[in-house]
């Protein structure tokens, strides 16, 4: 899960005079495709520009919307398209740079290449906190999220569960989603050492404020929430509950996300796990 609008240098993306304000603001709204579209129309204005600083943006702009719409593989491509871009213009440890690859490593898992995404995350993380940089904190928390998620899907559940309680140490003036998506994640963590009711308290008020909050701010959430809670019910021997609340999360997945993104997969995976039990 990525943190797509940190505030200040790296939200420059989607400030008013941004070649890739409508970009930003297409694929706040979920419309991934239209972000993909104009995204990769700004990257081409400017291919042409030696080292044009807003080339690499547009790519990883381009390569988030290509994500959220299933299509892994090729983002993945496209952050190693843009990588070198953003190294060259704006240095290896420059937090433009970082969180490209944090980004990159997400889709990695997405791909199932987990071990990948631990490792990548684990560097970006520990080379955002050396940077002095204003949003250094930002952009390794958002790398710790990747990495919690990594972890859990290696099996690596106590690690998971650790460091995303270190990470929610930390996210004091920072947005909601960032708490969103960690305690998600620890929730992941404890439904896979079996700690279901645990997994349920720990949900139970991150569900309250996401069905409270503006639907834009859902949409790259599209699902999680109703997958989690599901997964732990499911575990608690609530059958017929956890099957409705998958069958939520499948749908909402399919509507945002599409049939091929890897949110939708894992939906239909615990459906059939529910159905087949």
């Amino acid at each position: 899960m990525r943190i797509f609008r940190p505030r200040g240098r790296l939200d420059m993306v989607s400030s008013p005079t941004s070649p890739l304000a409508q970009a930003a603001a297409l694929h706040a709204a979920g419309r991934y495709a239209d972000a993909e579209r104009e995204a990769r129309d700004v990257a081409a204005s400017r291919a042409r520009r030696r080292d044009d600083a807003w080339l690499p943006l547009a790519l990883g702009v381009a390569a988030l919307a290509v994500g959220a719409q299933g299509r892994h593989a090729e983002a993945v491509a496209l952050y190693d398209e843009a990588l070198p871009r953003f190294t060259r213009i704006y240095g290896g440890g420059r937090l433009l740079t970082l969180k490209a690859r944090s980004d990159r490593a997400q889709a990695l898992t997405s791909l199932g290449r987990h071990a990948e995404c631990e490792a990548e995350c684990a560097a970006v993380a520990s080379a955002a906190a050396g940077s002095r940089e204003p949003e250094a904190r930002t952009v390794a928390l958002a790398a710790r999220n990747g990495r919690v998620f990594a972890l859990s899907a290696l099996g690596r559940h106590a690690e998971a569960e650790a460091l995303a309680r270190e990470a929610l140490a930390n996210v004091r003036g920072l947005p909601e989603r960032f708490v969103l998506v960690l305690r998600l994640n620890l929730a992941r963590s404890l439904n896979g050492q079996s700690r279901h009711a645990e997994a349920l308290a720990e949900l139970k008020p991150i569900e309250m404020a996401h069905r409270a909050s503006a639907a834009p701010q859902r949409h790259q959430e599209a699902g999680a929430v109703d997958l989690a809670v599901a997964t732990a019910l499911f575990g608690l021997g609530r059958r017929d509950e956890a099957r409705i609340r998958a069958t939520a999360g499948h749908d909402a997945c399919r509507a945002v996300l599409g049939p091929d993104h890897s949110r939708t997969a894992e939906a239909r995976e615990l459906i059939g796990r529910i159905d087949a039990a």
